[in-house]
């Protein structure tokens, strides 16, 4: 037997075979789609959901706390999460994992106040952009409907190349071919059931997620686990490693390869600009400013795109508030506990990456192959793949609500029916879902990295990010300021970025390039100035000619052919006997009484408690905390730092697993008794059961039609006796 495969920098041929890259984007990514597909054919024939332009577009509104939790935990953790996360903490050691986590999660927490005033100011709504128009008119309307669909196209892109490429870093798969294969599964189930296939895929992928997790922080810090080159296994190795590591000079780096493409040292030696050189600090000159750029650029990719207020417009009130409260704290486990695992194993254990490696994403892919082999890249591979038709299936229906609602209805069809919208929702899934690989090979052939584009998001869309927020915070937010705002402060921010780029380049060197530009200070003053400029533009202007504002426009918005053609006459029957809709009726129950006032009132004054307190943990308090731990942390005190993530990691995979069955236990076991009803007949020859409406009329809108979809059975008492014969 040969020695274990392990990582090697030098080498020209990638870990995995290409096989196993054409397995996963059409073999696995065909069979997750079927499956999913499945399911939802399964919920939707035995609860009794219509589909419907609502239904694809909203799920319904009434989505529970886990399952929301899960969802914006899963819509979160982009490519960027797991590759990015690590490469900070290969470049500044603890602090940017931490750093990483925080400021993404933030952003988050703070929604949740968002999603509770929406139910409050316009409960009826299917996108932002909506709102936006309702509010402040067709201009202000256009204005951010480019602001979100920029954001939209941006994230998309971003989420392709970053999978794309660490494909074909890992297999030798083409990253154009990659990026075209890898939308394929998604647009298979969002097209069959809009937001809630979203929803059951995302969940699905969030399990998968958390598993491959807690795989690798137990291959790094609880048990060594066989299969590759190298072993850690305990948090002694890893502390030791990073003291050796850091303590080594120059000329020790360059004669363990730690050489960057420049031949300077990468990755080895004493880290700069951290206290003592040392990775084992929150006293990091680079960590902070990758904070401030983390913390404000990620504002733009939250409140500025359309994905995460259609979660917040799917969820029940009281899911609304705390699954936004919870997916973000179970959310930081992951880029923490992650990058605190393999990011800091790829430092540990020595492995020689260039700085460009490094930045197209390949630390932790290196971290897992050298521990675990071939089986660690695979678990590496699927968990890239997990996330990006993750985040690829929000992005998907999100454009398409936009295009739907903010396009088609508003200005070429105003009168169009729930029927029609449904139709056209689900081809602008098949247009857009085609054309996402476009986006990304553009983006490649341009040679735009990862880390680059990151960074770059919240120059282009951080401008949108306050006059959004106040679109439903502050009554006196006017449309010329919030629109002034957005505009103005995306060119000065360009302006600033670029005007710093060009002072900071090397006297003699080119002026404007991808390396001049994507640096940490032009990034730091773009990001910055476009948050700030905008938010003095939006309110001073606001203060000098206010709006007075009572959101009576916004609480007009109406559901489009929901409550006439999804409830009236849609009992299911079987054989003659009809039966009420149980779950129905408990869930409008609780709907009607999440939505009193005064419930929403205290909803808000909870989110805003606990959303303000876990942001000033995150931001304030934890890292005031560590400073007196001085650098390097003690060996005690890197203990506590690692078992704080393990903790978080388990303790966020058990909440996000457990809870959404728990909740949804009434739905599962109907789905259960009535596939085995149904089965039971067909074994006894009887066939399936014969299903029908009351009323005739499946289709919104009105008219002559017969059923055309597969029929919805609703599990009845008759049904249980079936069972029990």
């Amino acid at each position: 037997m040969g020695p274990h495969p392990g990582w090697d920098s030098a080498s020209t041929s990638p870990p995995l075979s290409v096989g196993i890259g054409w397995s996963i984007c059409l073999g696995f990514g065909a069979v997750f789609s079927l499956f999913t597909t499945l399911l939802v054919w399964l919920e939707g024939r035995y609860s009794g959901t219509k589909q419907s332009s609502e239904h694809f577009n909203t799920a319904g509104r009434t989505v529970k706390t886990g399952l929301i939790a899960a969802v914006v935990c899963s819509q979160w953790t982009w490519a960027a999460t797991l590759l990015q996360s690590s490469n900070v903490a290969w470049l500044y050691g603890v602090s940017g994992p931490f750093w990483y986590g925080a400021g993404a999660a933030v952003q988050i927490l703070l929604f949740g106040i968002l999603s509770i005033e929406i139910k409050r100011k316009a409960p009826h709504a299917h996108t932002v952009c909506e709102i936006i128009r309702a509010r402040w008119g067709p201009t202000a309307h256009k204005v951010f409907l480019s602001f979100c669909l920029l954001t939209n196209m941006l994230v998309t892109s971003m989420l392709l190349l970053g999978g794309a490429a660490t494909i074909e870093a890992m297999t030798g798969l083409n990253v154009y071919v990659a990026a075209f294969l890898i939308p394929l599964g998604i647009i298979v189930y969002t097209f069959a059931d809009g937001l809630a296939a979203t929803f059951l895929s995302n969940y699905l992928h969030t399990i998968i997620l958390h598993a491959v997790l807690l795989v690798f922080i137990v291959a790094v810090y609880l048990y060594p686990l066989p299969g590759g080159r190298s072993q850690l296994g305990s948090v002694s190795q890893v502390y030791d490693r990073l003291l050796r590591l850091n303590a080594y000079t120059v000329e020790e780096c360059a004669a363990r390869n730690f050489l960057d493409d420049t031949g300077s040292v990468a990755g080895c030696g004493p880290v700069p600009g951290n206290k003592a050189g040392s990775s084992l600090t929150m006293f990091s000159q680079g960590g902070i400013m990758f904070a401030v750029i983390n913390l404000v650029g990620n504002f733009g990719t939250v409140f500025v795109d359309q994905a995460y207020w259609q979660a917040a417009i799917a969820a029940r009130p009281s899911a609304a508030v705390r699954g936004y409260l919870l997916g973000g704290l179970a959310w930081f486990a992951i880029p923490f506990a992650l990058a605190t695992s393999l990011g800091l194993a790829s430092l540990a254990l020595e492995l020689p990456l260039t700085a460009a490696q490094a930045n197209a994403g390949l630390v932790p892919v290196a971290s897992a192959v050298e521990l675990l082999g071939t089986g660690g890249g695979v678990l590496m591979l699927l968990m890239v793949f997990m996330a990006v038709t993750s985040c690829g299936s929000a992005e998907l229906i999100a454009v398409s609500s936009l295009l739907t609602y903010d396009v088609y209805k508003t200005y070429l069809r105003p009168g169009a029916s729930g029927a029609e919208l449904l139709k056209v929702s689900r081809w602008c899934v098949v247009a857009f879902g085609l054309t996402m690989g476009g986006l990304a090979a553009l983006l490649e052939i341009a040679g735009l990295a990862l880390g680059y584009l990151y960074l770059l998001m919240g120059v282009l869309v951080g401008s949108a990010v306050f006059p959004i927020a106040t679109s439903l915070l502050w009554r006196k937010t006017s449309a010329h300021g919030a629109m002034a705002g957005a505009v103005g402060g995306m060119l000065v921010a360009i302006a600033a970025w670029l005007g710093t780029a060009a002072a900071f380049a090397e006297k003699g060197g080119p002026v404007l390039t991808l390396e001049t530009t994507g640096a940490s200070v032009p990034m730091l003053v773009g990001n910055v100035t476009a948050l700030l400029v905008s938010m003095g533009v939006t309110s001073g202007h606001s203060l000098l000619w206010p709006e007075d504002c009572d959101w009576s426009t916004t609480r007009t918005l109406q559901e489009i052919g929901s409550v006439t053609d999804m409830q009236a006459g849609e009992v299911a029957l079987r054989e003659g006997e009809e039966e009420a809709p149980r779950l129905q009726a408990e869930t409008e129950g609780e709907m009607a009484v999440e939505m009193d006032p005064k419930r929403l009132r205290a909803a808000k004054t909870f989110v805003l408690k606990w959303g303000c307190f876990f942001s000033l943990l995150m931001l304030v308090l934890w890292p005031l905390l560590s400073l007196p731990a001085g650098a390097p942390f003690s060996f005690s005190y890197f203990s506590l730092w690692v078992w704080v993530g393990i903790i978080w990691g388990f303790l966020s995979s058990i909440i996000i697993t457990v809870m959404p069955l728990r909740e949804s236990k009434a739905a599962i076991e109907q789905v259960l008794v009535g596939t085995w009803a149904d089965l039971r007949r067909v074994g006894k020859g009887k066939g399936g059961g014969e299903w029908r409406r009351k009323g005739g009329n499946e289709r919104e809108g009105g008219g002559e039609n017969t059923v055309t979809e597969a029929p919805t059975a609703q599990v009845t008492p008759r049904a249980l006796v079936l069972i029990q014969q």
